[in-house]
This record gives C-alpha cells, sequence and structure tokens, in this order.
C-alpha cells in the first residue's frame, strides 16, 4: 500500500513539472513593477509627472537622504550609490520582467533589498502596516514561544488599536466617513522591514530557480544555445 501511494504521488509530481516555472513567473510579476517604480522614483524625473527620467542621473533629493546622517542614511559616496541603486531597480526591473539575465540581476537587487532593510526599516521591526488586534496577528505564533520581541508587538498592537479608534472617532464628528473610507479603512503606517524583507526572500529563489521553464527568455537562450552547441 505504501509502495502504491509513493509510485502514484511520485508519477504526478513528475507529471507536474512541467509547470514548475510558473512560481518563477509569479515571483518576477509581483517584483518588477515593484523594483521598476522604486529606480524610477530615485532617478531624476522631467517635467511630465508621469514621463521618463530626463538624464542618466539620480534625482537630487534622494542623493541627499542617501548621504545626510541627521534625517537620512548617512551613506558614503551618496552620489554613486544612488546612481547606482536607481538603475539597478529600474533596469533590472524591466529585466526580470521578461526574465532576461534573471539569476545575474537579481543579485544587485538583493543587495538593495539588504541594505533598504538594514538601514531604512530595521528599527520599525517586521510589520510595514501595524497590525491592530493581537488576536490575528503573526507575532501571537511567536509569543506562544516566549520570544519577548513578540510579546512586546502584541502589546504595541493594542496600542495601535487605541489609536485607530480615536483615529475613527475624530473623522465620524469632524471628518467626511464615506469619502475618506471610499477606499478602504485607515491603517497605522508602521513601516518595517516586512516587504524588503519578503522581497529578499524571492529574489533569492530567483537566483537558484532562475527565470522559470517555458515562460522566460532565459530559458529560450539557453535552450538556442544548447541546440546550437549540439549541432557542431
Amino acid at each position: 500500500m505504501l509502495c502504491t501511494f509513493h509510485k502514484t504521488y511520485q508519477y504526478l509530481f513528475d507529471k507536474a513539472q512541467i509547470l514548475n516555472g510558473f512560481p518563477a513567473l509569479l515571483f518576477r510579476l509581483i517584483l518588477a513593477p515593484v523594483m521598476i517604480v522604486a529606480g524610477y522614483s530615485k532617478l531624476n524625473l522631467a517635467s511630465d509627472q508621469y514621463s521618463f527620467p530626463n538624464n542618466l542621473l539620480a534625482d537630487q533629493n534622494v542623493v541627499d537622504w542617501f548621504g545626510n546622517e541627521q534625517w537620512g542614511l548617512g551613506l558614503p559616496f551618496p552620489d554613486l550609490l544612488a546612481f547606482l541603486a536607481g538603475w539597478s531597480e529600474f533596469l533590472g526591473g524591466w529585466l526580470l520582467f521578461i526574465g532576461l539575465f534573471t539569476r545575474l540581476v537579481s543579485i544587485p537587487l538583493l543587495f538593495t533589498m539588504f541594505v533598504a532593510a538594514t538601514t531604512v526599516h530595521w528599527d520599525n521591526g517586521w510589520f510595514s502596516v501595524a497590525p491592530s488586534n493581537p488576536q490575528t496577528s503573526s507575532a501571537l505564533a511567536f509569543s506562544w514561544l516566549g520570544i519577548p520581541a513578540a510579546e512586546a508587538s502584541l502589546d504595541n498592537s493594542v496600542e495601535v488599536a487605541e489609536r485607530l479608534d480615536k483615529i475613527k472617532s475624530l473623522i465620524e464628528i469632524h471628518g467626511y466617513p464615506d469619502y475618506l473610507y471610499e477606499k478602504g479603512s485607515v491603517v497605522i503606517l508602521n513601516n518595517g522591514i516586512e516587504f524588503a524583507a519578503i522581497y529578499f526572500a524571492m529574489l533569492l529563489s530567483l537566483i537558484f530557480s532562475g527565470g522559470g521553464r517555458y515562460v522566460s527568455v532565459d530559458y529560450w537562450l539557453k535552450r538556442a544555445v544548447k541546440n546550437k552547441c549540439l549541432e557542431k
């Protein structure tokens, strides 16, 4: 019985391998627009708000933010780093979108996510949006293991809920609730490492998996080169 189950499982799993490129495709389609717009925002913009950057340099405000020690990141060589970050994300995002040089381009993007997580978001903890219900917060699972940071996160969720209730009561009394809630409820932005860490994990996966079978330019280029080499 066990052997039959194993053989059936293995047969179905082997047949399903024809679809193994689609997880990489989904990762690429999630990451690509994020990286493209992140790079776009770091580059000088033309007079038209939504047009292509008007030169090859980073936006001066971004350069100042990279280099300023008081209100920015305090990084050395801010001009160079802003330039590299902007174009790595902008061009890298487009390459991810079509699946060209996926493994190579994921490396600098991986680095930018690491820098973002450790310099911009690290002090804000994990969550990008602060949970307002400790009973549904993912920190609850870690609190069961007795991790102090998780307990602190749950306490923070209680305080977040109190602040959200006050915000909503003020809106009900003095604001325009129908208008303000039309696009969604209000939240408290925590700006933690959550998204940067998730993007880091996705990029790390792409380094090992590549762009995906059948669904990337990389696959077809590799196939063409392999066929060419076999002809010789």
